[in-house]
């Protein structure tokens, strides 16, 4: 009966929650790990030489992070 009732919780929560705010649940860690690769990239540019280039990757692939789950907040559902 457990697992009857928590099926049926899971299903309406899926019908009535927003795909926006579907959409938002999965992109949000996404965007947590660009932040916190940009925070390390900034601790690291603090060295010589090899510091400035991690830092530039690292805010290349948050750039990236950013720009893809900009497109899957697009997404209709």
């Amino acid at each position: 009966m457990k697992i009857v009732f928590r099926l049926a919780a899971v299903a309406l929560l899926s019908a009535v929650l927003s795909g926006c705010f579907l959409t938002k649940l999965a992109t949000t860690p996404m965007r947590i790990v660009g932040a916190a690769g940009s925070v390390v990239g900034a601790a690291l540019s603090i060295i010589p030489v090899a510091g400035n280039a991690a830092d530039e990757a690292l805010e290349k692939v948050d750039g990236a992070i950013d720009t893809t789950a900009d497109s899957i907040d697009k997404i209709p559902l």
